[in-house]
């Protein structure tokens, strides 16, 4: 069994979405480098419950494979922690050190309330892939899958852009609480493919004002959410979906 160690950590705790929140402290002293970050938040749950001095830290999680995007932290001010291209579930403490002081915080943003603690509000998210995050086509049996010639370049970037899983990252941390890589990545993984390009206007036009409806803030070009998304997406899908957004106002939303 590897060696335990100890780590000093800052959580965020808040009772509820009008409530006000504060950091704070807890010391734990049963880590190994061999836990994934949400184990190491378990291991400290299950000391609270056991204290039953206060409720156990909320916290949002789901698969813990790094593909539904349900953990979403901000570490020591980086959204997902220190690791690139790396989902909160998918940290390990190795990451850390004995004595380390870790802070951790909820992702914030306007559009992004909390609920309690540490798991925010992202139905957001939601609303803007119901504006028009879909292909319209009519139901019966599936085509056969090579009836549509596609080139594989084309098809591989929208594969790159629909390995986005909606967790927020790019919202965190960027400056101006844009979602703007969030929705350019799901506007460009259909607006390629031959399927979604009838729509594509429409559906530029109504993502794009679902997106500011929801009270995200504009992009700056400050490549921030690139830097953190755990997917590697690229700040291209932003240029994209402003570029189809202009040419869609300019010449009508008519699909």
């Amino acid at each position: 069994m590897a060696d335990t160690f100890t780590v000093h950590l800052k959580i965020w705790r808040q009772d509820g979405p009008d409530q006000p929140g504060k950091l704070v402290d807890y010391t734990l002293d049963k880590v190994n480098e061999h836990m994934s970050f949400l184990e190491m938040l378990d291991v400290l749950n299950e000391e609270i419950v056991a204290e039953g001095k206060e409720e156990p830290i909320e916290f949002d999680y789901d698969c813990r494979e790094g593909i539904c995007g349900s953990c979403n932290l901000v570490i020591n001010g980086q959204a997902h922690g220190p690791k690139d291209m790396t989902c909160t579930c998918q940290l390990h403490m190795r990451n850390f050190s004995d004595g380390d002081t870790i802070v951790i915080e909820p992702f914030r943003a306007k559009a992004f309330p909390v609920i309690k603690d540490l798991v925010v509000d992202r139905s957001a998210f939601d609303r803007i892939i119901e504006a028009g995050g879909y292909v319209s086509v009519k139901t019966g049996s599936a085509p056969d899958a090579n009836s549509i010639p596609i080139d594989k370049t084309v098809a591989d970037t929208a594969f790159d852009y629909a390995t986005c899983i909606g967790c927020g990252a790019c919202v965190a941390a960027c400056p101006n609480s844009s979602a703007s890589l969030f929705t350019g990545a799901k506007l460009a993984h259909l607006n390629r493919l031959p399927q979604g390009e009838p729509e594509r206007k429409k559906r530029t036009v109504s993502m794009v004002d679902q997106m500011e409806e929801e009270g995200f803030g504009d992009c700056s070009n400050y490549a921030e959410c690139e830097a953190v998304c755990p997917k590697g997406i690229s700040i291209s899908a932003i240029a994209e979906m402003r570029r189809n957004y202009v040419k869609a106002t300019l010449a009508g939303t008519e699909a």
